[in-house]
C-alpha cells in the first residue's frame, strides 16, 4: 500500500495547508472508514466544481485545489486523496470514459477515487459534487457513483493508480480557465489502452 500513501507533486498532502485540515477531520472521527467519509463528504460538498459554478482558475495540485476552494473532478479527486493520505488511509485515481453530450462523440475522462477501507477493501467515492441528476454518496460497502456507463464508447478502466494520468495532468496545467479546460477535457481513446496500461471493466454495447 506504499504507493497509496505517498506524498508527490500533485497529491501535495505534506503542504501545510492540507496537513491542517486532515488533522481537523482526524480529531473528530475514531475509525478510518468515519474520517474516509467525512474527508469525502467535505470535498464532494465544499469544494465547487469549476465547470457546475464556473470558476476559475483550473487547479491541479490538492494544495492549489484547497486553496481556490474549485475544481475538475479530477483536482477534487487529487485533494480528496491528500486528505486521506495525510491521515495514513491509502487511496488512489480511477477513471471512467463518458460521453461529453450523452449521445456519443466527443469522449472524455472522469476522475474519481478508490480508498482503502479495512472491513471491504477497494471501494471507490466521487467527490465531483452533486446537483440535482447526480447522487454520490459514501455507503459502504454499496458504491453510488456520480455516472452509470450507458453508452457504447463509455467504459470504466479497472487500474487504481496512484499517481493521476499524465493526459490528465497536461490539460489541468495547459489550460487557465473553466471555459478553456471545458473544450480541451483529456481524454484516452479504446484504440490507445496499450499506451496507459488501461483495463476495461465496463463496455456497454
Amino acid at each position: 500500500m506504499k504507493e497509496y500513501l505517498e506524498a508527490t507533486e500533485i497529491i501535495d498532502w505534506q503542504h501545510s495547508t492540507v496537513l491542517e485540515l486532515a488533522k481537523t477531520f482526524a480529531s473528530k472521527h475514531q475509525t478510518p472508514e468515519a474520517i474516509a467519509k467525512a474527508c469525502f463528504e467535505w470535498v464532494r460538498d465544499e469544494i465547487y466544481h469549476s465547470c457546475d459554478y464556473q470558476m476559475n482558475p483550473v487547479t491541479c495540485k490538492a494544495s492549489d485545489v484547497l486553496k481556490y476552494k474549485t475544481g475538475y473532478c479530477y483536482a477534487k479527486s487529487h485533494l480528496l486523496a491528500a486528505l486521506l493520505r495525510a491521515n495514513g488511509i491509502p487511496v488512489g485515481l480511477c477513471y471512467q470514459r463518458l460521453s461529453i453530450h450523452d449521445n456519443g462523440e466527443p469522449y472524455s475522462l472522469h476522475g474519481f477515487n478508490a480508498i482503502y477501507l479495512p472491513k471491504i477493501g477497494w471501494y471507490r467515492v466521487d467527490a465531483r459534487g452533486n446537483r440535482p441528476d447526480i447522487n454520490a454518496q459514501f455507503i459502504p460497502p454499496q458504491e453510488q457513483l456520480a455516472y452509470k456507463n450507458k453508452l457504447s464508447g463509455e467504459v470504466e478502466f479497472e487500474n487504481i493508480f496512484s499517481e493521476p494520468l499524465s493526459v490528465v495532468v497536461e490539460a489541468l496545467q495547459t489550460c487557465s480557465t473553466w471555459n478553456e479546460m471545458l473544450n480541451h477535457l483529456p481524454d484516452v481513446s479504446l484504440a490507445a489502452l496499450d499506451k496507459y496500461s488501461l483495463i476495461l471493466k465496463v463496455n456497454l454495447k
